[in-house]
């Protein structure tokens, strides 16, 4: 097979971004049917399928193949420019970026303030759960990952950032009336705190308390922010498990204890980008994983 033509891969690209083929169509300045032609012609000449006809229209798996190196291209193409003096004037560089909630609340922002000015980027964070981040760079939605899996993304490197640290806490007037005794006993049934419906952390917990014959109560409340979590919990509405740094100042002031100590889990977190040499990802990088050395446990 010849190389792939590039105007195809961006109309492929988007069509994924814009939804449609009017759409993408619009956003081209070009027509409906030009865009349908320059999707025909690349299955044709990759033999597959890229694009799944729905609506909004999706990727297939080699269309996200596709999809990444469009994305790659762009972002290669607007470090060129900027390199030889011919980008627009006052356009910033965006940069996408996956990151589970927890690190968001806690040591991730400051990684992004270390990045120097001069590059005059622009974050466009993407809040996933650190088991799920990989799939989007897998669909080169975002270019870098904040993820637990060591495996690295086709295309992408992998380096290791650290451990969190979660606590199994609760607060002190919850647990005596709750989980005054055997944890494999009482916790399986006391009200517990869950982030959303992918989160399978505290009933990980409890299946490790139980070896396996349960999971956390079915009396459960689902608050969708690290923050928010970590005061519903606080609060008593159940109990959770909570990243070290949040809990460490609401268990100095009272308002948490550790109801199974020695309980603690950590959990590994890798830092996954494309394999770009671009200056934007190089300095995020960095910034990162020098905030990470200090932020999380070796």
């Amino acid at each position: 097979m010849n190389d792939l033509p590039l105007d195809q891969v961006r109309t492929l690209l988007a069509v994924v971004d814009e939804g449609t083929f009017d759409a993408a169509a619009a956003a081209l300045h070009v027509t409906p049917s030009a865009v349908s032609q320059r999707v025909k012609a690349l299955e044709q000449r990759t033999g597959r399928v890229l694009l799944l006809r729905t609506k909004p229209v999706r990727p297939t798996e080699s269309g996200e193949v596709l999809v990444r190196l469009g994305r790659q291209v762009a972002r290669l193409e607007r470090d060129a420019y900027g390199e030889l003096g011919l980008s627009s004037a006052g356009e910033p560089t965006r940069v996408a970026v996956a990151v589970n909630a927890d690190s968001l609340a806690t040591w991730f922002l400051e990684a992004l303030t270390r990045v120097p000015p001069r590059l005059r980027l622009c974050f466009d964070l993407r809040r996933e759960d650190e088991a799920h981040t990989a799939a989007l760079l897998r669909e080169g939605s975002v270019m870098a990952a904040v993820t637990s899996s060591p495996e690295p993304v086709p295309g992408c490197s992998v380096r290791h950032l650290g451990r969190m640290r979660y606590l199994p806490v609760a607060n002190p007037r919850f647990a005596e009336r709750y989980l005054a005794g055997p944890p494999a006993e009482v916790v399986p049934e006391a009200p517990v705190v869950v982030f959303d419906r992918k989160d399978d952390f505290q009933d990980g917990f409890v299946r490790r308390l139980t070896g396996g014959r349960a999971g956390a109560s079915a009396s459960r409340h689902f608050v969708p922010t690290s923050e928010g979590f970590a005061e519903a919990v606080a609060a008593g509405l159940g109990w959770g498990m909570v990243p070290e740094a949040q809990a460490t100042p609401l268990l100095r002031a009272g308002r948490l204890t550790v109801f199974a100590p020695g309980r603690e889990t950590e959990t590994p977190l890798y830092w996954q980008q494309w394999k770009l040499d671009s200056p934007a990802l190089t300095a995020v990088a960095e910034a990162v994983t020098s905030t990470a050395a200090r932020a999380l446990r070796h």
